[in-house]
């Protein structure tokens, strides 16, 4: 039995090492043949985890495009700025937000609580993207970078600026943080200013350095855009347009001046404003801009066109006079402010007659003033292209009551923004060439299209001189060593029930130098409540003050010679014999 049990024992330990050289063969058969799968046959599967745990995107920022005024100077720019952001999953792999002093230091920087930044990140401890802040310094940036916290990161991005402040804030608008317009040029040329962000795909080690670029997209850079506007003429329109809605407690004002050769807009000022730059404490409706916006009845402004119509149509001739006594229509009383039995067509203008233009308009078909409006642009856009611009309203009714006749040849029945009367009365300054307005520079030539002929436009801006003269209604109007031709106006407002309420908007619109035109100005006050509500009170001034300001800036050469008294002065004879004048 023992031999037996002895040979059993020796029998045992060959098999133990056959079984166990095989299953070292085994064993490194399937070890070589893994290696072999993983290398050989598939070892892009290798590559892929790996460029998985490494590889990252980083976009490259494109700057927005800067806002300059005609001459280069800068309106908005943008800044280089940072965002920090966090990777949720990372801190919390790393332990989390702790109490050590490089934790405190970012809390401390981003000022915030040590407990607030702890809990931002738990929020979402999966996450692997949540922003700390946006828009810090490059000073604050460098702080953080140096922390070398894990899962904290930096991001480039900018942040606008706007070096004039307030100035023309109500036309150029703002950005949101993203840096995209949402409001004024900012918004209405958003497209232009926008480029398109590069790329760098790069390898990081696993402390999140770069080690590596393996490609890189250049950014597309985004379009400058420069204005028609100058920011030193925007500047004398905005504060006295300011000071005037101070003054005469109104609830709002705006101003629009245009070079008559080109369309350009040179200035646009609205009131109230704002700072874009620090925009707490505004309301939204700060942010409009008015003189594109806000609508009125044009009021006595739009008398000159009512003349041109009847000259036009033959109704009328450059001497006729007019009689003007009060009359009744349809229940209503047509008077004037002053009485005046009889005035020439120039003296229309001077006393600013609604009798007068109310036998006009109804000696004439009502479809022939309705075009010249129109030809004006009066009811269409102006094709600037900006964002929230209204088109006003140019009225097409079947049936026209004699009230609506007369009452439509002196401003109501009609809507209009500031920018539409300025449009107009850079056409009369062209003597009847309708332009395209910009907003952008554009170099002359720039060809119109005539509306009205030369001569019976320029006779009816002759006229218009006689309004800032003395015995006219805007001589508040006037600027000194220079000729103007200009019209106020006065309208009632519109309640929100429909009905007309006390109160006003007050008007003056012009061109200068009369002798050759240049630029074009129009300034509404929107219902002042500081006593006086008339044009001629109220705005006229302010004509006055921008008017002399940029002629002045613009070094053009006065032109205050006395004009042709046989026009400016109130006319009498060649009574016509036509009964419904």
């Amino acid at each position: 039995m023992k031999k037996k049990s002895d040979g059993a024992v020796r029998n045992f330990a060959p098999i133990r090492f056959v079984l166990l050289c095989v299953a070292i063969l085994l064993s490194m058969g399937l070890l070589l043949g893994r290696v072999a799968w993983l290398q050989i046959i598939t070892p892009t599967n290798l590559v892929k985890q790996e460029d998985r745990r490494s590889l990252r995107e980083v976009t490259t920022a494109s700057p927005r495009g800067m806002i300059t005024d005609r001459e280069g100077r800068p309106l908005a720019v943008s800044v280089p700025v940072n965002a920090v952001w966090a990777d949720p999953k990372t801190i919390v792999s790393k332990g989390g937000v702790g109490y050590n002093q490089r934790w405190q230091a970012l809390a401390q920087t981003l000022h915030l609580s040590l407990a607030t930044l702890a809990e931002r990140v738990n929020s979402n401890p999966t996450g692997r993207f949540i922003y700390l802040a946006r828009q810090i310094s490059p000073q604050q940036a460098e702080w953080i970078d140096k922390l070398n916290l894990p899962g904290i990161n930096l991001r480039e991005e900018s942040r606008r600026f706007y070096p004039a402040g307030h100035v023309a804030a109500n036309l150029i608008g703002f950005t949101n943080i993203d840096g995209q317009g949402i409001e004024g040029i900012e918004k209405s040329f958003n497209a232009q200013l926008t480029g398109k962000p590069g790329s760098r795909l790069v390898r990081k080690d696993k402390f999140g350095h770069v080690i590596e670029n393996i490609t890189e997209t250049n950014p597309v850079p985004a379009h400058e855009l420069q204005l028609s506007i100058d920011e030193r003429l925007q500047t004398v329109t905005e504060d006295a347009l300011d000071n005037a809605v101070t003054w005469n407690k109104a609830e709002s004002g705006a101003a629009v001046l245009v070079n008559i050769a080109t369309g350009e807009i040179l200035s646009m000022a609205s009131f109230p404003d704002f700072n874009p730059n620090n925009r707490e404490g505004a309301v939204l409706d700060d942010f409009r801009n008015r003189a594109i916006s806000d609508t009125f009845e044009p009021g006595s402004t739009v008398k000159p066109l009512v003349i041109m119509t009847a000259l036009q149509q033959g109704i009328v001739q450059p001497d006729s006079v007019i009689d003007t006594h009060p009359f009744n229509l349809d229940g209503h009383r047509i008077r004037d402010v002053g009485y005046y039995p009889e005035l020439s067509l120039t003296g229309i203008l001077q006393k600013s007659s609604d009798t007068g233009v109310s036998r006009l308009s109804l000696a004439m078909p009502v479809q022939r003033l309705l075009d010249t409006y129109k030809g004006f642009g009066f009811g269409q856009s102006t094709g600037l292209g900006l964002t929230g611009e209204s088109s006003g309203l140019l009225p097409q009714r079947r049936y026209w009551s004699d009230l609506d006749r007369a009452t439509f040849a002196f401003g109501y029945g009609l809507m209009v923004t500031p920018l539409q009367l300025a449009h107009v009365y850079a056409t009369i300054g062209s003597f009847g060439i309708y332009r395209p307005l910009s907003i952008t520079r554009i170099d002359p030539p720039v060809v119109g299209t005539r509306v009205m002929p030369a001569e019976l436009v320029h006779q009816v801006e002759h006229m218009m001189e006689s309004v800032a003269l003395p015995g006219g209604g805007g001589t508040k109007a006037a600027v000194r060593d220079y000729r103007v031709a200009v019209k106020t106006g006065t309208a009632k407002k519109i309640g929100d029930d429909g009905k007309y309420v006390d109160k006003y908007v007050a008007y003056t619109a012009g061109v200068a130098p009369a002798s050759d035109p240049q630029f074009a100005l129009v300034v509404v006050i929107n219902n002042p409540q500081n006593g006086s509500y008339y044009g001629g009170a109220v705005s006229a001034p302010v004509f006055s003050q921008i008017m002399g300001d940029v002629l002045r800036l613009e070094n053009v050469k006065p032109d205050g010679m006395p004009a042709d008294s046989d026009h400016l002065l109130v006319m009498h004879g060649n009574r016509l014999s036509s009964p419904s004048l």
